[in-house]
């Protein structure tokens, strides 16, 4: 037989700044970002981890591109999505684009843990969010309404939410600290008794699941509606 190395190195497809990323991105959507490693993704592109250095600058590189891949996917989601503002005006436009943002944050769910810790705004993102604005603005709402519109909104813009108090561990660990301190919180336990999510699918967050994100949602937009009325 032959030598076949060579034409084994050539069917290889050549190692790029977008294959690196986006096997990042896989790695990340099937075992978490915990196990995203400069290793683990060399190993998975079949090179030395050095090699990787040519396309992205360390861990802090991959997650930054990683993002980046993300939001990417987000701006083509929200552009698909995207349509003039017809019967439900600038307020439902909104709304449609959020939701389909959230549809691509629900795909990578380890992505809005790795925007919270990291501050990466991409072309793709400002985009997405220049979007939103124009739509406040075709609905009359004054710069200074689009401002506060814009923070009241905050991450639910890309499709999830920062959830206040979130608790860490494991259901486990959380029913086990909750027991604990019960008598000092009767009102957050009955609370807690008395509302559960059914559909874990829908969920980014302890309980930023999708009633709840579209419910905040809702109370943001039919907010800045009353205000942009009564200017």
């Amino acid at each position: 037989m032959g030598d076949t190395t060579g034409t084994t190195a050539r069917r290889r497809p050549g190692l790029t700044r977008e294959r690196v990323l986006r096997r990042a991105v896989e790695i990340a959507d099937q075992d978490g970002v915990t196990a995203l490693t400069m290793r683990r993704l060399g190993d998975d592109l079949g090179v030395e981890a050095m090699s990787l250095y040519h396309h992205v600058r360390g861990k802090d590189g991959i997650l930054d591109g990683a993002v980046e891949v993300v939001l990417d996917e987000l701006h083509d989601a929200v552009s698909r999505a995207a349509a003039p503002p017809g019967e439900g005006g600038w307020r439902d436009a909104i709304r449609v684009r959020i939701l389909a943002a959230r549809t691509v944050m629900l795909r990578h769910r380890w992505a809005p843990q790795v925007m919270e810790s990291r501050n990466v705004m991409t072309l793709s993102a400002a985009r997405h969010v220049d979007g939103v604005v124009a739509l406040m603005r075709a609905g009359g709402l004054s710069w200074d309404l689009v401002h506060h519109g814009l923070h009241a909104l905050g991450s639910r813009i890309y499709g999830f939410t920062l959830e206040l108090g979130e608790p860490e561990g494991g259901d486990d660990e959380t029913q086990a600290m909750l027991s604990q301190i019960a008598p000092q919180i009767p009102n957050l336990v009955a609370m807690f008794m008395e509302v559960a999510h059914d559909d874990p699918d829908s969920t980014l967050g302890w309980c930023d699941d999708q009633t709840e994100f579209e419910f905040g949602l809702d109370l943001v937009l039919d907010g800045l509606e009353r205000l942009a009325a009564k200017a």
